[in-house]
């Protein structure tokens, strides 16, 4: 069944029902709708004008423009994002989608992009995740580095465990853990870290490796 917005529609059925379909077929075409059904959609303007481009790959990314609504930064977060991404700054990433789905050849330093979770040295210890475990070999580049969390709450709340002592703070925490146990209280804890750490992150059970690689993308289009 067809949707308010579908631009796929059944033309010159042939035989068996198939056929060819009217469909946007322009890369650059698609891009442009999908902006304006965004912007038709939700109110960007209500973003500081640094983070709508982030707002708008986020919609894109989930296909969802009501995840707008739950967004939260801190005051700073973007600018603090790119300025490490130009000094040549690590992105940290807890799962291999995230790592995927970051455009190498946009980024502005050929910055690192390390993603520890596969590392041969990293154990899962009684009553934790191998996530959280993972997020110990990233202490040597935690300062000033961007992080991307798209997968597991247990890495971001093990990250704010560190960083609680005298471990010098990444440049900003792109936090969008998914799930039903955890992903929304560890959100929670990102945006009330304080101690000016820089943050984007969506409150709620959703997220994912998608949006974060998005955000990550979104900060490297920025130059």
């Amino acid at each position: 069944m067809a949707e308010a917005g579908d631009d796929l529609l059944p033309r010159e059925a042939g035989g068996g029902g198939r056929g060819r379909y009217a469909y946007l077929r322009d890369p650059a075409a698609i891009s442009r709708r999908s902006t304006a059904l965004i912007r038709a959609e939700a109110d960007l303007l209500r973003f500081p004008r640094s983070l709508r481009p982030m707002a708008l790959r986020l919609a894109q990314a989930a296909g969802d423009a009501a995840i707008l609504d739950h967004l939260a930064w801190s005051r700073g977060a973007i600018g603090a994002g790119i300025r490490a991404l130009k000094a040549g700054a690590p992105i940290l990433v807890d799962a291999a989608m995230v790592a995927a789905g970051i455009s190498r050849e946009g980024l502005p330093a050929a910055n690192q992009v390390l993603c520890t979770l596969s590392d041969p040295v990293v154990a899962t210890p009684p009553g934790s995740t191998r996530s959280a475990a993972a997020v110990e070999l990233w202490r040597p580049y935690l300062a000033g580095a961007v992080v991307a969390i798209g997968n597991a709450p247990t890495a971001l709340f093990r990250l704010l465990e560190i960083i609680t002592g005298e471990i010098p703070k990444p440049a900003l925490i792109l936090g969008f853990p998914v799930g039903f146990v955890g992903a929304a209280e560890a959100k929670r804890a990102l945006a009330e870290f304080g101690g000016d750490l820089a943050f984007v992150t969506l409150h709620g059970r959703r997220g994912g490796s998608a949006l974060a690689a998005a955000a990550v993308n979104a900060l490297a289009g920025r130059r």
